[in-house]
């Protein structure tokens, strides 16, 4: 098909389109004829002459109400009958791919001119082209996806799984040997948890948080164990059809009356009279239970006697959130992960990771308000001024930029200390900062949530316009601070662990 030929006009011309018979406006140089959809905008027609913008530059207040992806739409693009003669359009929205620039839109490390001793060369490519993978091929069916509740598409992930996101997903280690990751643009033996945690910060500028949790982010915490702890028959059964998307593996652990204490979950699992398998009373499970010899952990694959339903909460049906139940499920004594009672220390070794990955997520996920409210209050008009010339709104700005670079930069010490550590070391040194980093990030990344819906005022509460982004995080940010350990349990086991370190001889 054929495009259409667009016109040049004077400013003057198209001033003489200004009744609603024939009404014509100006956004961004750009001419629209919008006499037939006049009667279609949800304002109606008293929103192009009551505002004196019939025949006239309406990019003020188009930008006042609308996001810039309004216009890119096909339905509305069709409505341009030309340009302005001698101006060309200025105003872009997110460009697929690129780097923004918007101020600390970015971490540091992004941002041009500025120096970071973590991130090299191969990081940077590795990043872009990340950044090019989720824009183009992520992002639609996050927010395709979260309409509709439904899981990620299968296209999606199959697509990511070639890439092998999934296994890079897991961190460094010996699981990447021999994949080829991100179309060979790093080398197994290259990647460290830098480049891990530039995965989980790329996907996690969809901004569609219950999308993220159900693209296979169950493997992210169900998967470690089995890969630390897991003989080399289970790995070999478990781990291949994982990575591939071909089966789901997530962490069975809370209960009714179990959850930051995991010592004390009541699930129970016991061996049978010839000791070659366990009877259980959660696609495969890592499941905490207690045995007569204490806490273990045992990989149940799905079978007869193992039900999960949908629970729904608050958040996001995307996200997969599910009830499971076991009633008499028999398992294999080999799917024993790590040595029978000791459990504690395959869970804790792997909530180190879980913790860090969601300190990932809460970092790039407040950067991504941050944008969004410099970027609104420097278009948005309050009395006549923007309203970032209010100095109310400047101060949650600055504090709000100020807990998001806290954060990114102390996990990013963290990330270094993870590199230049064994798994054990990293389990017995980072338990407690990595907690504490939660803590901070989870309360940090509400108290942003909290004050973007004031900036953004009645629209940080509606699910769909200007303020979309702000309501969806404002709606699901609570759920951070609930996964992986409650804020002030693991604020508690951080001091804990400092206060056992504080020498015997030391005094004021």
């Amino acid at each position: 098909m054929a495009s259409k030929q667009l016109k040049t006009f004077s400013r003057d011309e198209v001033a003489k389109h200004n009744t609603p018979d024939d009404l014509w406006i100006i956004i961004d140089g750009k001419v629209y004829d919008v006499t037939r959809f006049k009667n279609l905008h949800p304002g109606g027609v008293s929103v192009f002459m009551e505002e004196d913008i019939a025949g006239q530059d309406a990019t003020e207040a188009f930008y006042g109400l609308h996001r810039h992806e309004v216009i890119a739409r096909p339905q509305y693009a069709r409505l341009q009958i030309g340009t302005i003669e001698g101006e060309t359009s200025v105003i872009h929205g997110r460009i697929t791919g690129e780097l923004s620039a918007v101020p600390y839109a970015e971490p540091n490390w992004l941002s041009k001119g500025y120096h970071s001793p973590y991130y090299t060369e191969n990081h940077r490519r590795f990043q872009k082209a990340l950044r090019q993978f989720f824009d183009e091929v992520v992002a639609p069916d996050a927010y395709a996806r979260e309409q509709d509740g439904k899981p990620p598409s299968a296209s999606v992930i199959e697509a990511s799984c070639k890439l092998n996101l999934l296994a890079m997903r897991m961190g460094p280690g010996k699981h990447l040997k021999g994949k080829e990751l991100m179309g060979g643009l790093v080398k197994p033996e290259e990647f460290d948890y830098f480049h891990e945690l530039i995965v989980t910060q790329e996907f996690v500028r969809t901004g569609q948080r219950g999308y993220g949790d159900g693209f296979l982010s169950g493997s992210v915490i169900g998967l470690p164990p089995v890969l630390n702890f897991g003989s080399p028959e289970i790995q070999a059964k478990v781990v291949p059809d994982v990575f591939s998307g071909k089966k789901l593996i997530c962490l069975a652990i809370s209960e009714a009356f179990a959850g930051s204490d995991v010592a004390g979950l009541r699930t129970t699992a016991t061996k049978t009279e010839d000791g070659k398998h366990w009877i259980i009373n959660v696609c495969s499970f890592t499941v905490g239970c207690r045995t007569e010899d204490g806490f273990t952990v045992i990989l149940v694959e799905r079978q007869e006697g193992v039900e999960t339903k949908p629970i729904k909460t608050s958040y996001s049906p995307a996200a997969g959130t599910a009830f499971i139940t076991f009633e008499n499920v028999k398992v294999p004594v080999e799917n024993t992960l790590g040595p029978v009672g000791g459990g504690l220390f395959v869970m804790l070794s792997n909530f180190n990771h879980e913790r860090w990955v969601m300190c990932c997520s809460a970092a790039r996920s407040q950067r991504l308000i941050v944008e969004e409210c410099l970027q609104w209050t420097n278009q948005r008009k309050a009395f006549g001024k923007p309203l970032n010339s209010q100095a109310v709104i400047r101060s949650k700005l600055a504090a709000m930029i100020a807990r998001v670079e806290s954060v990114q930069n102390w996990l990013e010490n963290i990330t270094h200390q993870m590199n230049n550590m064994a798994y054990k070391e990293q389990a017995a040194k980072l338990a407690g900062p990595i907690a504490l980093l939660k803590m901070y990030a989870t309360r940090s990344a509400q108290e942003t949530a909290t004050d973007a819906v004031q900036i953004f005022g009645g629209r940080g509460i509606t699910k769909t316009g200007m303020g979309a982004m702000i309501e969806h995080y404002h709606r699901t940010v609570p759920f951070d601070a609930i996964l992986g350990g409650a804020e002030d349990v693991l604020g508690d086991l951080g001091v804990r662990q400092a206060i056992r370190a504080i020498p015997k001889d030391v005094r004021l």
